[in-house]
């Protein structure tokens, strides 16, 4: 079945850090004859492996590589954002629909995940204080009857399950029309989303596990090396969590054992922070469907294909 006939065109896989997330999207994207589209806004740099978390044997799965895209594309120290994010992703959307592949979307940068899920523009509408005082009286049925009059191939369908949310898209397709050097020919993409989460406690535990595990595999000899090839600490520190910490400690600023400690909970912090992010587009309109960390990976890899089904 060709990828516009599918109900999906598009397998999203999000979570906080150390979910595991990534093992779930490649070897669901080995069972779609697929390719991973990374959503994570530091694993875009080459050399920052370690304290990015590229874990590049995911991609390794009896013998056959899974293709990945938007890992390793720029150098350390190049302050990448989510306008050329948006640009890259599309690039490499088209190029592996156009080759009859199944795209993957996976990674824990809300922002990133959201700007593709939610078909941003990004530029920026203005609101539109008129029109939305026209569309006021409308009931949900009306605005989203206006919306596919508008825009009848509307593949985004958490776009009209919220009233909001049908005003907003009404809003940016009436300012398109009225500007139509501004769009940025991005294609309606239908995904499912799934998300991999553990508990609280887990999750804690899983995070230092994998901090300690990678201080042992040589995380602070790539800081080094990233030091040592010109970098100026600010430059790292900028990247925040592993290199921040790791750079103050490597420059003589704290301990090691202040490194650990302060780095455990800003880890911590920032998985409850993408936690928070994701519960936010969900009340958004953006549905999730949840999978257990603890879930075995058959049973995930089920549930997704269950979910696919069209």
């Amino acid at each position: 079945m060709s990828m516009k006939q599918r109900k999906y065109h598009m397998l999203t896989i999000l979570g906080p850090t150390a979910s595991g997330k990534t093992t779930v999207a490649a070897h669901a994207a080995k069972q779609l004859d697929g390719e991973i589209i990374s959503a994570d806004s530091r694993q875009i740099y080459r050399g920052m492996d370690l304290g990015t978390g590229k874990d590049y044997e995911d991609y390794q799965i009896e013998g056959q590589n899974i293709p990945y895209h938007l890992i390793d594309i720029v150098e350390a120290g190049f302050e990448y954002n989510v306008y050329l994010f948006h640009n890259d992703f599309l690039s490499a959307y088209n190029d592996i629909t156009k080759r009859g592949k199944f795209p993957v979307l996976c990674g824990g940068s809300g922002l990133y995940i959201e700007a593709v899920l939610n078909n941003y523009q990004l530029i920026q509408v203005p609101k539109n204080h008129e029109l939305r005082k026209e569309l006021d009286p409308k009931n949900l049925d009306q605005l989203v009857q206006l919306l596919l009059a508008m825009k009848p191939e509307q593949h985004n369908t958490t776009d009209t399950e919220n009233r909001r949310r049908v005003i907003r898209a009404i809003e940016i397709e009436t300012y398109l029309r009225q500007n139509p050097e501004l769009s940025n020919n991005m294609p309606e993409i239908n995904s499912l989303v799934v998300g991999v989460k553990y508990d609280r406690e887990h999750r804690r535990k899983r995070i230092t596990e994998r901090l300690k595990q990678r201080l042992e595999e040589g995380m602070l000899d790539e800081v080094q090396r990233l030091l040592d090839k010109g970098l100026a600490p600010e430059q790292l520190t900028y990247y925040g969590l592993e290199y921040k910490y790791l750079t103050l400690h490597l420059i003589g600023e704290i301990s090691y054992e202040e490194m650990f400690t302060k780095l455990e909970i800003a880890i911590h912090q920032f998985a409850k922070r993408q936690m928070t992010w994701f519960r936010r587009m969900e009340k958004n309109g953006t549905q999730i469907h949840w999978l257990d960390g603890f879930m075995p990976l058959e049973e995930k890899l089920e549930k997704i294909s269950q979910w696919l089904e069209y």
